[in-house]
């Protein structure tokens, strides 16, 4: 341990020398401290240290925030995602949605009617959970397969890290339960269900409401197929979804003013753009005109809906075919030419490369999904990625206030003086040591509970980024919260990553 010297006046006070001289008599008096008074001078010195330094700076809500560098001068061609790319959903999307799953469970899986008094919570869970369809639990990993205990829930009650760790024999769960194994001769199932977009944070509300009805009701149900009467209930909606969504858009889409101005300044510097999107022309259309305006098509060089991602990106013999908006159907003919104008439907990105001639690094694609929308692109065939994650707004919003950087900062330091001191194992340093702890898990919750208070950040958990982080960071090039936060830099302006600090490299309290 490194000798730490605090001047008080004219006397020395040397930690583990236990010793105090008086310069001004030159005499040497012997005194013994314990270690409880070390250790608790440990304490006071690092926080002072730690109130002392100013806190971090605001980070930009809007900013544009890179995992890859990305230099604009390359890309000649922007594609875009639709839902929650373009299109920013209020509230009242989600409560549709789960009212309108909850209906069709009653109807078509007779459910017991007692459930429609169940009331949707929109701040109950988060986007990038796991599910686990064999033990029936919502459950947050990190970047490791590890659980974030105190983020497990059966239903919506909390399950408690001694039965966690009784069902899982271990706090990392294995990849192929996570993930499925395909190296088996025949592909082994997943167990686990990684909920990735926002579509699915009504289908969890809706899915733990119904376990919890069941749980305190005593009637035995298989998490399973609940959970696939609850999937198939909420997808099966969409098209009722969509339907009420394009009569009334204002009552559930963001208006984005900047939207049209974005556009404009892609094609007046001879950007091309496209869509590709799973949902209807029908409700394309209507967001997009209260969006953009009824000329919306015409910024578009091709246009492709009911694309059925990722299937688009992965298959090669689907072809792809024109739509006709006032039949409200596809054509038969072969399409050898992709026009302005014309509304495709679809096809795959095969065909949509051989017939534009677009590929590779000119290819910038959004989307909010790091697997359906961005995986394949950037893995099979080098497009660059950006990632709209609306959350962002939220989370970055809370980093910025004043409470949370002094408990981030505390946290950090208290951790660092815990890792120092760990080794005393006198019976009052371990009380001391214990003391530490219970704190540095009191910060731990806090910061936690600010995000969401069942399951935390979107992006991190205790300390470690989420399973969702890090498919985010492997597969997008850049993600921001807007797509309209990219009017603030030019189009040939470069994104560099941060350099992180490796666990080898400088050590910091304030990385």
């Amino acid at each position: 341990m490194s000798r730490c010297m605090n001047l008080v006046g004219g006397i020395k006070i040397l930690n583990r020398n236990f010793f105090v001289k008086i310069e001004a008599s030159n005499v040497f008096l012997k005194k013994t401290y314990s270690t409880r008074e070390l250790l608790k001078e440990a304490y006071c010195r690092t926080k002072l240290k730690c109130r002392s330094k100013k806190l971090p700076q605001d980070v930009n809500p809007k900013g544009v925030f890179a995992c890859n560098e990305l230099d604009l001068t390359e890309v000649k061609v922007y594609g875009f995602d639709y839902d929650y790319t373009l299109a920013h959903y209020k509230p009242t999307l989600e409560h549709l949605l789960y009212n309108l799953g909850r209906e069709i469970l009653l109807e078509k899986y007779n459910y017991p009617a007692e459930i429609l008094n169940l009331e949707y919570k929109p701040n109950f869970a988060v986007r990038g959970l796991h599910y686990d369809i064999e033990k029936g639990l919502l459950l947050k990993l990190d970047s490791f397969l590890q659980i974030q205990f105190g983020a497990v829930y059966r239903g919506l009650t909390p399950v408690t890290t001694e039965e966690v760790l009784k069902l899982y024999k271990n706090r990392i769960i294995p990849i192929a339960y996570v993930e499925g194994d395909m190296r088996a001769h025949k592909a082994n199932r997943a167990k686990m269900v990684h909920l990735a977009d926002l579509f699915s944070v009504p289908e969890m509300g809706l899915l733990c409401n119904v376990a919890e009805y069941f749980i305190k009701n005593h009637i035995d149900y298989h998490p399973e197929i609940l959970f696939l009467d609850v999937k198939n209930s909420v997808q099966s909606c969409h098209p009722i979804m969509h339907k009420i969504v394009a009569q009334n858009v204002e009552e559930f889409i963001r208006p984005n003013p900047s939207l049209r101005k974005y556009f404009q300044m892609l094609q007046d510097c001879n950007k091309k753009l496209f869509l590709v999107t799973n949902s209807p022309f029908h409700f394309v259309n209507a967001g997009m005109e209260m969006l953009v305006g009824h000329d919306w098509r015409d910024y578009f060089d091709v246009v492709i809906v009911n694309a059925n991602k990722p299937k688009f990106f992965t298959e090669v013999s689907r072809p792809i075919r024109v739509f006709d908006k006032n039949a409200n159907t596809h054509i038969w003919e072969k399409v050898t030419a992709l026009q302005k104008g014309i509304i495709y439907y679809e096809g795959t990105v095969k065909q949509l490369q051989d017939l534009t001639g677009w590929s590779g690094h000119q290819v910038l694609y959004f989307g909010d999904h790091p697997y359906s929308d961005l995986a394949d692109v950037t893995l099979e065939h080098g497009w660059r990625t950006g990632a709209i994650i609306n959350e962002l707004t939220h989370e970055i919003n809370t980093l910025n206030t004043q409470s949370f950087k002094e408990n981030a900062n505390w946290l950090q330091m208290l951790t660092q003086l815990i890792e120092d001191h760990q080794d005393y194992k006198e019976p009052e340093a371990m009380e001391v040591m214990s003391q530490w702890m219970a704190e540095r898990d009191f910060l731990r919750n806090e910061i936690k509970a600010v995000f969401n208070p069942q399951f935390g950040s979107v992006f991190r958990t205790y300390h470690n980024p989420t399973y969702f982080s890090r498919r985010l960071f492997r597969f997008a090039d850049i993600y921001t919260s807007n797509i309209t936060n990219l009017l603030d830099y030019t189009l040939t302006h470069t994104f560099y990553p941060r350099r992180g600090v490796m666990p080898h490299e400088y050590g910091s309290y304030f990385v």
